[in-house]
């Protein structure tokens, strides 16, 4: 019988934020390079990657999940379960049968080494760092579609706000090199890459550990020709500081006016309670920056729904102050208890379950009146789009976003794709969701 020489395949799955996509690409990017191709959706992968995310316990849930449903479907491929669930459990992720190789955060981007261990012997693999030995920067700087590639600028954190898991999943804060990550942006130059995402858990702290600045690794990304456009994918408002808003309104040539500020809550008291290391003063003053500075500009604004101490009476506080910020739109998340966090330890009160998720819809209403009236006062302006791919369902239509990372469908030109051109906005799409119409 003739052996079969076909590349061995592999099926990626990804949970959680940008950091995460950024690192599965590369991750993918190692196994093609020791054989495995990206398995088409009909086809059954040899090994198949699961990159978890932890930050709730909706999302632990999710992952387990998605786990055992993925053991149903391919029982003979290899599982590797990765990401921030398999580092804060990963005893647990280990117990789920069908669960082959369980790797921590500081082991993801060594996965060939773990899958030549699982391939000599098959004996089951569950490698963790305990956090505060995290302490090693691994690039990623890896495409997210034709047009988009995700540069890894920073990994961990060190701010440990009582409610969050994230600086025991990820580490300590920990940078990559300016002149390296200058270099991995002019090789996505090379590629045809047109945006960059900065990505990172704490971007605004890049450099801390290095002796180099945020501010000068924006400069110098500025600079490489050949990328047309920059956004960073989210920065605590204290570490966005005024002279990095003015720079990117007036002496920036690629980054565009989005941005993404987490607040968390607009309560004072449950700030100092959270941990933050800012108060609604300050947010508001860099909200009020940006808007002086540049008025169209894309203002997401994630925000926790009864954490702890959140009292009715700072409860109303916050939706007022949240309803008083000329933003975009909310990213809202139900407060989640959290294993090993501060939190647990506060005497401060318990919002019920039931009573978080009513206030996440409430927030989730305002969120969604004020996108409302931003897309609406679009229409008829003239705005440059980066066209990204023919749609899926509508082959007639391709999409693209704007500079201010609104997304736009028109007829499609193919030829088009990975371009940039002006267009003039229309109307919120029918039954498309946060998107607008445009005319080329």
């Amino acid at each position: 019988m003739t052996p079969d020489l076909s590349p061995r395949k592999a099926a990626y799955y990804t949970l959680g934020c940008k950091l995460n996509f950024a690192e599965t690409s590369t991750i993918g990017k190692i196994l093609l390079d020791k054989g495995f191709r990206r398995a088409n959706e009909d086809e059954t992968p040899d090994i198949c990657v699961i990159n978890t995310c932890s930050v709730t316990e909706m999302a632990d849930k999710k992952a387990r999940s998605l786990i055992r449903r993925l053991v149903r479907r391919w029982p003979e491929a290899t599982i590797v379960v990765t990401g921030c669930y398999a580092q804060l459990k990963p005893e647990e992720a280990s117990s789920i049968e069908g669960v082959d190789i369980v790797l921590g955060s500081n082991e993801k981007l060594r996965i060939a080494q773990y899958i030549d261990r699982w391939e000599a012997d098959h004996a089951p693999i569950m490698e963790s760092t305990r956090s505060p030995e995290i302490t090693t920067f691994l690039p990623s700087c890896e495409r997210g579609d034709r047009t988009r590639f995700w540069l890894k600028v920073q990994d961990g954190c060190d701010y440990y706000c009582t409610y969050c898991t994230i600086p025991f999943a990820r580490g300590r804060s920990r940078s990559g090199r300016i002149a390296d990550l200058v270099e991995q942006a002019r090789d996505a130059a090379r590629e045809g890459g047109k945006e960059i995402v900065l990505t990172g858990v704490n971007v605004g702290c890049f450099g801390l550990d290095t002796g180099e600045s945020f501010f000068d690794l924006l400069k110098a990304l500025d600079a490489v020709e050949g990328i047309e456009r920059y956004r960073i994918s989210s920065i605590e408002p204290n570490l966005l500081t005024p002279e990095i808003i003015r720079w990117i309104a007036g002496e920036s040539r690629a980054f565009m006016p989005s941005f993404h500020i987490p607040l968390q809550s607009g309560s004072d008291e449950v700030l100092r309670l959270m941990n933050r290391r800012y108060d609604t003063a300050l947010f508001r003053s860099r909200i009020e920056l940006i808007r002086q500075y540049i008025p169209d500009a894309f203002i997401g604004v994630d925000i926790i729904a009864g954490a702890r101490g959140e009292t009715p009476e700072e409860w109303a506080k916050s939706v007022e102050f949240v309803k008083s910020l000329p933003i975009t739109r909310l990213h809202v998340f139900p407060y989640s208890e959290r294993p090993g966090t501060a939190a647990l330890k506060m005497t401060a009160p318990m919002v019920e379950a039931g009573e978080r998720h009513r206030r996440g819809g409430e927030l989730q209403v305002i969120s969604d009146a004020k996108l409302e009236a931003e897309m609406l006062a679009m229409r008829g302006q003239r705005r440059r789009v980066l066209w990204e791919h023919i749609l899926h369902d509508d082959p007639t239509l391709m999409t693209g976003l704007t500079d201010n990372y609104f997304r736009v469908i028109a007829p499609a030109h193919p030829e088009l794709l990975n371009t940039i051109t002006e267009v003039e906005i229309g109307s919120p799409a029918v039954d498309r969701e946060e998107t607008l119409t445009a005319t080329l």
